[in-house]
Order: C-alpha cells, then sequence, then structure tokens
C-alpha cells in the first residue's frame, strides 16, 4: 500500500492518471515484460541463470517497471494484491497438489 500511495503520487505530480486507465496500464506491462524477455532472447537454459553485472542491472529496472505497472493496474481497479495472491495460491495448491505433480512440468489438465 505504501509503494501504491508513493507511485499515485508520482504519478499525480506529473499528471498522469489521464493516462493511467486500466487498458493502458495492462498494455503498458505487455510492453515491460517484452522488454524484460529481450535480455534473455537467444541464450540458453545455463546462460540465462549466469547474467552478467550489466545485463543483470537492466533486468532489475524491467522487474521494476513490470512490478510498478502491475502496481498501478491493480491500484485502478481497486484490487488487493495480498488478497488476489492468497486466493490464487490456493486455487494453485487445488489445482497442482505437490504429492501429485513434484518434479513434473505438466500442465494440471493434462494429469491423469
Amino acid at each position: 500500500e505504501a509503494i501504491q500511495s508513493e507511485l499515485e503520487a508520482f504519478a499525480e505530480e506529473r499528471d498522469w492518471n489521464q493516462f493511467h486507465s486500466p487498458k493502458n496500464l495492462a498494455m503498458a506491462l505487455s510492453v515491460e515484460v517484452s522488454e524484460l524477455l529481450e535480455h534473455f532472447q537467444w541464450l540458453t537454459q545455463e546462460q540465462s541463470t549466469q547474467l552478467d553485472a550489466k545485463t543483470l542491472e537492466s533486468v532489475a529496472t524491467e522487474i521494476a517497471d513490470i512490478q510498478i505497472d502491475l502496481l498501478r493496474l491493480a491500484d485502478k481497479l481497486g484490487i488487493d494484491i495480498e488478497s488476489a495472491i492468497d486466493l490464487k495460491m490456493q486455487d494453485n495448491e487445488r489445482k497442482d497438489p505437490a504429492d501429485r505433480v513434484r518434479g513434473s512440468a505438466a500442465k494440471y489438465t493434462e494429469y491423469d
């Protein structure tokens, strides 16, 4: 909530709320995720776990941009992120019980 308030004040000071509709924030989120993906494009699995300092700093910046857009979107829609995560984790536990899925990357719809 503190970060959301800070982000709201930042946008308000710049008169950016007029641009921060849920649609625009969702679109901006997609752009930021794409920018994050660019850092991993063409890397092997192993290379993706061993980023150099400059790339890691850029990745951290993109993750921050993504988080900012997510927080703004949740704020604009009145979504309590913590509650949404709690509900989603309960749903994940139901769909993907550890004793049934351990070590498998299969989607829950593919289980026996």
